[in-house]
């Protein structure tokens, strides 16, 4: 790449880094001939595969045992990839017709991605997964040194293709100061520990294998941009510049509001009680979306009422007399349930989802708001159905809800329901806009693929202009509209939101003093600059450009 140039991607975690450039370490290539293997020493060579999916297992288990948080699940959750008794079975059933292991679990591996491509969502983010420990298994096979990441001797900036989970979960933070990938997307592995670590991260980055290693880069992980050829003097500044931003959001306490002293309702995700009495412990004023569907995913019948109020009150009564809204089930797609009894489905993130299970199994919806009653214990709790499309559905749960004392809410991922915002709040109480699926959906891409990243980037001006007419329809009828998709965790976009009119953000615990401390250094006047200025906006990064401007 020559100098003074500049690529763009998708900014993933805010950030500003300038350093040497490193690559990750090249996978395993196969020999170009591998001849069958006799019948007599094919229970060897399964033996051999055996012992090098132990010794892949065991070495990730033990950076498991080192890590902590979501770093920690995703290398236990690998390390058991690699026992997988159904990929297993795959590759021994070709080493028997006389395939060499590492051949076999090459083309095994290659069918299970197949299969997850075709299911879609969180399964086919599972193939960066599949394929780490594919190549790691191959290279013990080979006896070659284990792909990945290097060990830095000093802070860089680290480029690949994509990041396994295994890779990202053991860096240390110290020496590797920044991430950028060719692929990935906002909801991905690298960029959720990414997050977690404080690591600038810009994913989806087109001509990035051009950049060589050794190059000084200076990455800003909130304009998704990565440049050569700065002044080192500039860079320096600007590094400077963002330290003192971090330190300003490691240093916010609250309350939430605006540099004029307006409040502004900043709330946490959680999917259990244990994230709740996180969220308890934090600066969220409440709960702005519990995802229930995340407690039973591993369930093989459906919960009783009882069981279910149990979890339920655990989370509302983190919060007593706060806002607390329950998501039900968000089932389907990349998080089927398996008491749900799903058909096979050619597209299944615009297939049975949501609400739309209650049609066939109206009971499973009954039975949960009469648990989420159960568990209110006289709180205020709000529900909100997923996958509303329809004003005849909205109707329909918000009777539901409101003979049980519940207060009714849509949310807004579907587009029909943004462009007759006003007449769905004829009907219920509130709207909590889940900017994942809505830019999903508006954009026609499908989230998890990481070659469409920059499709689903919140900041598509389309998105942001169905946000908007939201937003109004809530001023029009005195109803609260607010965010609890990704965007509300990004501080530049949540200001953007808050002039857009919607009246709450939503966002994982570990966003809040970001979001926090840039909402304290602006006005309402600079909010509601940066709205009208990106919906005037033509693509996402001069989106970014205009609000930054604004906001300034």
């Amino acid at each position: 790449m020559s100098s003074a140039a500049e690529l763009r991607g998708t900014g993933v975690v805010p950030g500003v880094a300038y350093a040497p450039a490193i690559w990750t370490a090249p996978r395993p290539q196969l020999p170009e001939h591998s001849p069958n293997i006799a019948e007599e020493g094919r229970e060897a060579e399964v033996g051999k595969l055996q012992a090098a999916a132990a010794a892949v297992s065991s070495r990730l288990a033990q950076r498991a045992s080192h890590a902590t948080g979501v770093a920690a699940n995703v290398l236990e959750a690998n390390a058991s990839m690699a026992s997988d008794k159904g990929w297993h079975k795959a590759i021994i059933k070709k080493i028997k017709t006389g395939m060499p292991s590492h051949l076999a679990v090459a083309r095994a591996t290659d069918e299970f991605v197949t299969m997850f491509e075709k299911i879609g969502g969180l399964m086919a983010e599972r193939t960066t997964d599949l394929k780490d420990i594919r190549d790691r298994v191959i290279a013990e096979l080979l006896g070659k040194p284990e792909p990945g990441v290097p060990t830095p001797e000093f802070p860089s900036i680290l480029l690949a293709d994509d990041l396994a989970p295994a890779d990202t979960a053991g860096l240390d933070p110290t020496l590797v100061i920044g991430l950028v990938t060719e692929l990935g997307g906002p909801t991905s592995h690298t960029a959720i520990i990414s997050r977690q670590l404080g690591i600038p991260c810009i994913v989806a980055v087109n001509g990035l294998q051009h950049v060589a290693a050794g190059t000084d880069l200076l990455i800003d992980g909130a304009a998704g941009t990565l440049k050569t050829g700065v002044d080192a003097a500039e860079a320096e500044a600007l590094v400077k510049a963002d330290f003192e931003r971090r330190e300003a959001i490691r240093s916010w306490r609250g309350p939430a509001q605006l540099a004029d002293g307006t409040p502004v309702d900043v709330l946490a995700n959680v999917q259990d009680g244990a994230g709740a009495g996180r969220a308890a412990a934090s600066e969220a004023a409440g709960i702005g979306l519990f995802r229930t569907e995340l407690c039973f995913l591993s369930a093989e019948n459906e919960p009783s009422i009882e069981e279910q109020a149990k979890i339920y009150r655990e989370v509302i009564g983190a919060f007593p007399g706060k806002k607390v809204v329950v998501r039900t089930l968000d089932a389907g797609s990349d998080k089927p349930l398996k008491f749900a009894n799903f058909d096979e489905e050619e597209n299944p993130a615009m297939g049975v989802r949501g609400v739309r299970i209650a049609e066939n199994q109206p009971a499973l919806l009954t039975n949960q708001l009469d648990a989420v009653k159960a568990a209110s214990d006289g709180n205020p709790t709000w529900v909100m159905a997923p996958m509303i499309a329809t004003i005849e559905e909205a109707k329909s749960f918000a009777e539901l809800c409101r003979v049980r004392g519940l207060k009714p809410g849509v949310m807004v991922e579907v587009p029909a329901v943004a462009v007759q915002a006003e007449k769905f709040l004829e009907h219920v109480e509130f709207m909590s806009i889940g900017t994942n699926d809505l830019t999903q959906y508006t954009m026609a891409a499908d989230r998890m693929s990481p070659k469409l990243a920059r499709l689903t980037d919140p900041w598509q001006p389309a998105v942001l202009a169905l946000i908007g007419m939201t937003a109004a329809a809530g001023q029009k009828t005195g109803k609260p509209v607010g965010v609890c998709g990704e965007a509300a965790a990004d501080p530049f976009l949540a200001c953007v939101l808050v002039g857009l009119g919607v009246t709450s953000l939503s966002m994982a615990v570990a966003a809040i003093p970001a979001v926090g401390a840039q909402l304290a250094k602006v006005t309402p006047e600079q909010c509601k600059a940066a709205a009208e200025a990106v919906l005037g906006a033509s693509d996402t990064a001069q989106a970014r450009e205009l609000a930054r401007a604004a906001l300034s």
